[in-house]
């Protein structure tokens, strides 16, 4: 998809900045431009902020100043590549000619995926290739109100719409609309039985009974006294069993909602493209899963029921006092635009340090969760002190962050119970100034003082909800964020289904790149036949790993295509390729389980027998029976209580019983010693009959066996044979056997002194 810019140079920046749309551009039009980027960094007057724009067109690569003049133009014929150089928090575009590399625009790293982008784009029109790129811009500021976003393409916390996030909330009641019923009853119950009945027999007691000017006899006041004090224990009784039926299904919803919560975020974060979690660090990720979303279960367990029940009384004690008398009630009522004014002034800043402590609390989790997994590379290197000190720095902030948030409430909170207070004060004032004139009665005085409660008492707690609220949207606009995200195409369509696969492999110039304008791959061409054994061979960075990761569509090609059984892989249905791909990675994972479970995790239906001749094939059979528990010992988190060469073994172990038509063995024997390594090539030599198999090994030895030798050098393909082949051609698997060989025996005349 190319993003083409149109022919009004505004128009031209709002496309680019927006992704834009595609068109072809006419081959005539060499100087209409086609991409335009606004660099801004200006290194020709000492790498000082400024603008420099870039455009791009099929004839060249220009670069303009504010004022719109050439500063620098390149013939798009005399471009043979071009590339974004790494600088310190930045980069630099390049092309190379005919006569070396002609540094373009330097730019800051908020803008450097998109200049990567151009770089690839131009190396496309210099070859005269179509112009497939899409700019896709990271967003660091909110388009609406231009404050800096938490995270690179997250959500602005000051304009999320609060009232949808909990309406969304809200909607996860939906499977619970029986228990919500029976809450939403006791609350009216609760707020009615306070608001009408309490009041009305506090008047009538004292009107009646105990009124000074008609005092009756005991005789004749008692029966009514004990009648009207029956009441009040009545409406008590009623309102502690709504209590309890209130907290009953309070406490059900509240903890299926939050499990229901977890269960979404969890569910979107299997699905998520691998590209998500290169950005985010674990302790960030597993904050939102459960810091974030006990905030939500906080607020619907004291937040939500509070706010249906003091949200009834309030309104119920306003009418009941209107009608008692509406002149007091009135009066009454003075400060609560104060209030209303001050929580609605308070929402914004308060809701923004909420979501820095939620922050906080992510950077706070992924130390200890690095700290913690790497705890003995830390205790090798007596790093102890130093990790400590890290901690605390993080552990510093967190604690700063809650202060400055708690503070800040704790302001406003003596604030509003300062001016709550003041209706005491203009209810025995003005009340009492009414009962002395004799408009209203003392009891009435009485009942209204009882309803300034249910009025004020609310308000002052809704301080204290609006915390909860604030906290709890915070969490759970970090929460949403990570359900909303792009998954990955699992449910696709119109996806190819393939519930049986030959194995055949066809790599078509594909090109990828994680930097896009430095690609990995650089048009890869590669026919795999079903059953063939190829080895992947090169330096570091060659980019082995990286083509196994496109064939299992970890990542998508940038360019070209990848075809399995002549189906191009992004129309194939993702679970039927990767449920036909076994993969024996180059540091084995195990799950803290059993030795068993870790072999049949890709089979859980597997029988012990399966389990155990997959074991045998793997040469582990032997090592998991000389243990005291066989196939029922732990092998800890991540395989700790397990020694690397048992790990792999493991590990190869489970890609068997997978029983795949595509394996792919990455390092598969980089962690086991020479005998072992022996025991595991024959059991590999059985494993590979009849399958299409990809070895990536670094010891270039075992791969005698392999049906071709695939040789990669800066991601490009420079030789193909078989092992033979190759080292008669003496080229470039050669030099690399020759270089190992030599280092080997470095390394053990080295060891022998």
């Amino acid at each position: 998809m190319a993003l083409l810019e149109q022919e009004q140079p505004e128009k031209q920046r709002q496309a680019s900045s927006a992704g834009g749309n595609t068109e072809v551009p006419d081959p005539d039009q060499q100087d209409v431009a086609l991409i335009r980027e606004a660099a801004d960094l200006i290194a020709e007057e000492g790498h000082r902020f400024g603008a420099r724009e870039v455009r791009v067109s099929a004839g060249k690569v220009g670069v303009y100043d504010d004022a719109g003049v050439e500063l620098l133009s390149i013939p798009m014929s005399d471009i043979k590549t071009a590339r974004t150089e790494p600088l310190v928090g930045g980069g630099r575009l390049e092309v190379t000619t005919g006569t070396g590399v002609v540094p373009v625009v330097e730019f800051t790293a908020s803008v450097a995926a998109r200049f990567s982008e151009m770089a690839r784009g131009i190396e496309q029109l210099a070859k005269g290739e179509e112009l497939a790129i899409k700019l896709q811009q990271e967003k660091t500021r909110c388009d609406k109100c231009g404050r800096l976003l938490p995270e690179k393409d997250g959500r602005c916390p000051a304009c999320v719409k609060r009232g949808k996030v909990f309406a969304r909330i809200m909607s996860y009641l939906g499977p619970y609309r029986r228990q919500a019923a029976l809450v939403v009853t006791a609350s009216f119950l609760i707020a009615a039985s306070s608001t009408f009945l309490t009041p009305y027999l506090t008047k009538a007691i004292t009107d009646r009974v105990l009124n000074a000017k008609t005092l009756p006899t005991v005789a004749e006041g008692m029966p009514l006294l004990l009648l009207l004090v029956g009441g009040m224990l009545a409406a008590q009784t009623l309102q502690a069993l709504c209590y309890a039926v209130k907290g009953w299904n309070v406490a059900f919803l509240s903890g299926n909602i939050a499990k229901d919560l977890r269960a979404d975020i969890y569910r979107a974060l299997e699905r998520l493209q691998l590209s998500f979690y290169d950005k985010k660090q674990i302790g960030q990720i597993t904050s939102r899963v459960t810091q974030d979303t006990d905030r939500v279960w906080g607020f619907l367990v004291d937040g939500v029921p509070y706010l249906l029940t003091g949200t009834v009384t309030l309104v119920g004690g306003l009418v009941y006092g209107l009608i008692l008398s509406w002149k007091l009630a009135l009066a009454i009522l003075i400060p609560v635009p104060i209030v209303a004014v001050g929580a609605a002034l308070l929402w914004k800043p308060m809701s923004l340090l909420f979501h820095k402590v939620g922050q906080k609390w992510g950077r706070f989790h992924t130390h200890l969760n690095e700290s913690m997994t790497g705890i003995r590379v830390v205790k090798a290197f007596a790093q102890e002190e130093g990790e400590w000190k890290k901690f605390a720095v993080r552990n510093q902030e967190l604690a700063q962050a809650g202060i400055t948030v708690d503070r800040k409430w704790y302001r406003f909170e003596a604030a509003m119970i300062f001016v709550t207070a003041w209706g005491p004060l203009i209810n025995w004032t003005y009340g009492g100034y009414l009962v002395l004139r004799g408009e209203m009665t003392f009891g009435t005085l009485m009942a209204t003082q009882i309803l300034l409660w249910q009025v004020y008492g609310p308000l002052q707690w809704f301080g204290q909800v609006n915390q909860w609220f604030s906290r709890a949207m915070a969490g759970a606009e970090r929460v949403f964020e990570v359900i909303d995200a792009q998954p990955e195409a699992y449910d696709k369509t119109d996806a190819v289904t393939m519930p049986q696969m030959a194995g055949n492999v066809t790599f078509e110039n594909v090109r990828f790149g994680y930097d896009k304008s430095n690609p990995v791959l650089k048009g890869i061409n590669l026919d795999v036949k079903p059953g063939e054994m190829i080895g992947l061979v090169g330096k570091s960075g060659a980019g082995k790993s990286t083509t196994v990761n496109l064939l299992c569509r970890f990542y998508e090609a940038d360019a070209g295509s990848l075809k399995v059984d002549g189906v191009d892989i992004k129309d194939l249905a993702l679970q039927d390729l990767r449920r036909h791909i076994g993969i024996v990675l180059q540091e084995p994972f195990l799950f803290n389980g059993t030795v068993a479970e870790n072999i049949a995790y890709g089979n859980p239906n597997a029988t012990i027998e399966e389990i155990m001749t997959a074991a045998r094939a793997a040469h582990a059979h032997e090592f998991i029976v000389a243990k005291p528990d066989g196939y029922d010992t732990q092998v800890g988190e991540k395989g700790a209580k397990l020694s690397g060469g048992e790990k792999q073994r493991v590990s190869i172990a489970r890609a068997i019983l997978h029983n795949p038509r595509i394996l792919i063995l990455d390092e598969a024997t980089s962690s086991v010693d020479v005998d072992t390594e022996k025991k595991i090539q024959g059991a590999i030599g059985n494993l590979v009959q009849g399958r299409t198999t990809f070895a990536i090994a670094h010891r270039l030895s075992t791969l005698r066996n392999a049906d071709r030798l695939v040789v990669l050098d800066k991601g490009q393909i420079v030789e193909v044979g078989t092992h033979a082949e190759l080292m008669e051609k003496k080229g470039e698997f050669f030099k690399l056997v020759e270089t190992q060989t030599q280092t080997s025996q470095a390394i053990a005349e080295t060891a022998a002194v």
